[in-house]
């Protein structure tokens, strides 16, 4: 299988200071990755290489096949904050778009049902929310069935519902083959809605993999929550030493390596115990910890 996009030692400089540093990356045709970091660790200038919108030091990219510029009917991109002509009309701005595009502008209505603008297609922009505006950007996005799409923050300005449908239509976009990179500093969204992960951190790549690689790597400790029948609160502890009364029960932290010894501890006592909740480190815990570890 041919990666939609391949970044190999990509650098980039301005005025001497390296917004890029030896970053290396792919992303396979269906594949849905988070690209993560804090404000100024690359994010940006990392996604104007992959549209060709500035060249890149040193390195190789390879975006569909060419060169980054060269196949922009394959690539779409949205930014965090789309712009639009305010008198248009969401179905207008559309149609504009998809005859810049060559594309048929029979299907703009059925571009603007599928991300939930069909109702206020005929309304002009200038009335439409910044959530309802970041919705036309999605539209102009698919135009065109683009192999890639490159967005940027693409959620701001989403109330949760529309949250919850924008990922399951790129469900749907990665399911049919499409590539897609996004930036995002919603950690809990991306958390259940991505297949792998990228940390940058000061220009570099400091970790990547999927959510379980990556807490095997950072080795984060496991929080237990327990809730003790009435009366066992005091056994629970004296056989589990580590733990500590919060919030109405018994919490308990243990190393990735002694979790199954300890969930078999808790077992043998199960008939003072009526819950159990296993924590896993969420991914702000990951991202924390590989950015600290980079000195950020």
């Amino acid at each position: 299988m041919t990666s939609t996009l391949t970044i190999s030692h990509l650098t980039k400089a301005f005025g001497g200071v390296k917004a890029l540093s030896d970053v290396s990356l792919a992303v396979e045709p269906g594949e849905r990755v988070a690209l993560l970091g804090h404000n100024g660790a690359g994010k940006s200038t990392l996604m104007k290489v992959i549209l060709g919108l500035i060249a890149p030091d040193g390195g190789e990219i390879s975006v569909c096949g060419a060169a980054p510029g060269k196949a922009r009917s394959q690539v779409a991109y949205l930014p965090e904050n789309a712009a639009f002509h305010s008198a248009l009309t969401g179905l207008e701005q559309i149609t504009y778009y998809m005859r810049l595009r060559g594309e048929a502008v029979s299907g703009a209505m059925e571009l603007l049902d599928r991300v939930g603008l069909g109702h206020a297609a005929k309304r002009r922009i200038c009335t439409y929310s910044k959530g309802m505006r970041q919705r036309v950007g999605l539209a102009q996005a698919l135009i065109g069935h683009p192999r890639l799409l490159v967005l940027d923050e693409p959620t701001s300005g989403l109330d949760p519902v529309s949250r919850r449908d924008f990922y399951e239509l790129l469900d749907g976009l990665a399911a049919d083959g499409a590539s897609i990179l996004l930036s995002s500093h919603a950690l809990t969204e991306v958390e259940a809605r991505t297949d792998r992960l990228l940390i940058l951190s000061g220009g570099r790549m400091v970790a990547e993999g999927s959510l379980p690689e990556l807490r095997r790597e950072a080795a984060l400790p496991v929080s237990m929550q327990i809730t003790a029948l009435n009366g066992y609160d005091t056994d629970i502890m004296a056989a589990l030493p580590d733990a500590i009364r919060l919030n109405g029960g018994l919490h308990l932290n243990c190393t990735q390596e002694d979790k199954l010894a300890t969930l078999a501890r808790i077992s043998a006592m199960q008939e003072k115990v009526t819950d159990l909740e296993v924590i896993p480190p969420s991914l702000e815990d990951i991202y924390s910890h590989f950015s600290r570890r980079d000195g950020q």
